[in-house]
């Protein structure tokens, strides 16, 4: 491990802190994230909800929702073996890398750590994407126990109540997934640093400067907002 190596970790580990920052402030570039854009369409959609009986729609909202987190979940499980085969062919694969072209071979001990704080980064994504599943379940709960509504129309004040609580409890499970998500995103980054520390810094500030343009510049932000599309 040498000083750039060092510092490339602490840049990437900075900036994914920052990133974070950035995505649950309120505001940022004078702009709203797309991730508060979309939670104020996760409340028009349950208060729209109440005003039907038919809820089979939401329903199978809230499944995919729930099939697709446990789909990255099982996938970030994959990868996680995936780094520990990887470390019992380390000898292999350090090889591979010494013979390749510009790339700065630091040692087995080093490879090792590397593979490692990728595992990390894995269970991570795992342990966000296995929580946001739960949340989901806990979601489909509580919008079961949601009015029908006559009664939501009899009693509105508990049914606002209870509207709340779902959308509460998706908006959680919903952050947690997103965060399992940039972890995924920011491994393709990571993995620069097999090839050297300052391709490892090229490519973690190239994915944060993707997750923000995504965030706050893109069509879908626009789209979701109500916004023309240039």
């Amino acid at each position: 491990m040498t000083t750039a190596d060092y510092v490339a970790l602490a840049l990437f580990v900075l900036l994914w802190a920052a990133h974070n920052w950035i995505i649950g402030s309120a505001r940022f570039f004078n702009r709203t994230s797309l991730t508060l854009a979309m939670n104020e369409r996760r409340r028009e959609w349950i208060y729209n909800s109440l005003r039907r009986d038919l809820k089979m729609i939401d329903t199978q909202i809230l499944s995919g929702l729930q099939n697709g987190t446990g789909f990255f979940a099982s996938t970030s499980i994959f990868a996680i073996g995936s780094c520990f085969a990887l470390l019992g062919a380390t000898d292999k694969v350090n090889a591979f890398f010494s013979d390749l072209p510009f790339v700065f071979n630091s040692g087995r001990t080093a490879f090792e750590i590397k593979v490692a704080g990728l595992a990390c980064l894995f269970g991570y994504a795992f342990f966000k994407f296995g929580w946001a599943y739960r949340l989901f379940n806990y979601c489909t709960i509580l919008f079961g126990s949601l009015p029908m509504l006559a009664e939501a129309e009899l009693n509105p004040a508990r049914a606002e109540r209870a509207a709340e609580r779902v959308i509460r409890m998706n908006v959680i499970a919903a952050r947690n997934f997103n965060a399992g998500l940039r972890a995924i995103f920011l491994s393709i980054g990571y993995l620069g640093w097999f090839l050297s520390p300052y391709v490892f810094i090229v490519t973690t500030v190239f994915i944060i400067i993707v997750l923000i343009r995504r965030q706050f510049f893109s069509d879908a932000r626009l789209a979701i907002m109500d916004i023309d599309v240039p």
